[in-house]
């Protein structure tokens, strides 16, 4: 049996089989089990269930905004009333962007702040009211929010719980479809790590991305479709689409190029086009190969300085009907990082008509990089800084992808994992 009955005895923690301190593989296993056969409303909740069989008081799961500016409470039968959180000025704000464990040092109503974590994508925090605190506790409480995490995720294609609580305002349609196409915002492995972001998050419309990891090789595509609105949308959905499929069919980038603009080309009116940039990246040489259609050069840190926007032969938009895609290189040396972006991120203007400008950007990508900010982060706060420039509301598409090379040699240990602050 399941449903709203099964539920409330998952959840009911007055009487066995749910006391205190089981132990935390029994816990984990049964809500496992028990997850399968509920909606994705039910997880705050037996997450919730499954904290206090091992000892915790009160347990609450927060999501991140589509911003990742906010973490916002997911309520339900058991689960205690909570406010939203600003990532930046609170406890479990540096919960989610350390992607540390934070214990305050002052209590406020909580002993433990846990980040939820898929692979490198941060999903939210998990916050944990304990009486006591011991390292046995701390590893079955971190298993929880593992498990919480995917569970989150896994669930979330079955239902709108967890995508309309991450909407601090109303989706338009083209940004509804453009955020059902993208990929997780995250990734990482011991050779590299990426994250990007699409701005303004409830109205974008034609600028996109898209990535792989095909054994040794990383793929990725920054598209930014002409236009706004629904035409827009639908002119970067094609982009996107014969883009993986050129790259499942193991189309170089210059074929891909080829691809993108025959078929908007044949499809869509003479005046419609789309701006690209198409990467392959080696992982275990370091060997960066590019095809820039239209979009601002990437630039490339090394340490804490501008190497400078890597160039190359120029080639115009797909869909314009241009000569065949050339391809630039560049070899990487390990730590360095790359940003990625359209042109609404260096034109977004200041209520004085002041460029974003590429300057500005580069201070502050090298700022990130000093204080060893991996690029979920790096990203999160970029895209902070540009909202807040043109006063919150951006007037035009603006998508970064930052991506850091670690090396053929790199240690075993994530680098997108904790960092100093």
């Amino acid at each position: 049996m399941t449903g709203t009955g099964n539920l409330r005895r998952m959840t009911d923690s007055s009487g066995p089989p749910w006391s205190p301190r089981v132990p935390a593989d029994s816990v984990l296993g049964d809500l496992l089990d028990r997850s399968r056969n509920e909606p994705p409303e039910a997880i705050p909740c037996l997450v919730a269930a499954a904290a206090r069989r091992m000892g915790a008081q009160e347990a609450v799961l927060y999501v991140v905004d589509h911003d990742q500016q906010t973490l916002v409470p997911l309520g339900g039968e058991d689960v205690p009333a909570r406010d939203r959180l600003d990532v930046d000025t609170t406890v479990g704000g540096r919960a989610f962007w350390t992607t540390e464990p934070v214990e305050p040092h002052e209590r406020t109503g909580a002993s433990l702040w846990l980040p939820l974590l898929s692979g490198a994508t941060r999903i939210g925090v998990f916050e944990l009211t304990v009486d006591t605190l011991d390292d046995a506790a701390r590893a079955s409480y971190r298993q929880l929010a593992i498990l919480a995490a995917e569970l989150l995720i896994s669930t979330d294609r079955y239902g709108d719980a967890v995508n309309l609580a991450r909407r601090d305002k109303p989706l338009t349609l083209p940004a509804e479809i453009q955020w059902s196409l993208l990929p997780p915002l995250s990734y990482a492995n011991q050779r590299v790590s990426l994250s990007g972001q699409l701005e303004p998050s409830e109205r974008i419309a034609g600028d996109t991305f898209d990535y792989a990891v095909n054994g040794d090789l990383l793929h990725v595509a920054l598209i930014d479709a002409m236009g706004h609105g629904f035409e827009a949308t639908l002119l970067a959905s094609v982009a996107i689409g014969v883009y993986r499929h050129s790259r499942r069919h193991g189309l170089d980038l210059s074929q891909t190029y080829a691809a993108l603009d025959e078929t908007i080309s044949r499809h869509f009116e003479e005046d419609r086009f789309v701006s690209a940039q198409l990467v392959q990246l080696e992982l275990e040489t370091g060997r960066l190969c590019w095809l820039n259609a239209g979009l601002p050069p990437p630039l490339l840190i090394r340490g804490n300085k501008l190497v400078g926007p890597l160039t190359g032969a120029p080639n115009v938009p797909a869909g314009v009907g241009g000569w065949a895609g050339e391809v630039a290189e560049h070899k990487l040396e390990p730590s360095d990082r790359l940003l990625f972006f359209t042109d609404g991120v260096i034109e977004a203007r200041s209520s004085e008509g002041e460029f974003f400008g590429e300057e500005r950007l580069v201070d502050l990508l090298i700022r990130a990089n000093t204080a060893g900010l991996p690029p979920t982060e790096t990203v999160r706060r970029l895209t902070k800084e540009i909202l807040a420039h043109q006063g919150g509301t951006l007037q035009d598409d603006a998508t970064i992808l930052s991506l850091e090379w670690h090396g053929s040699h790199a240690a075993t240990t994530s680098h997108d994992g904790p960092q100093p602050a």
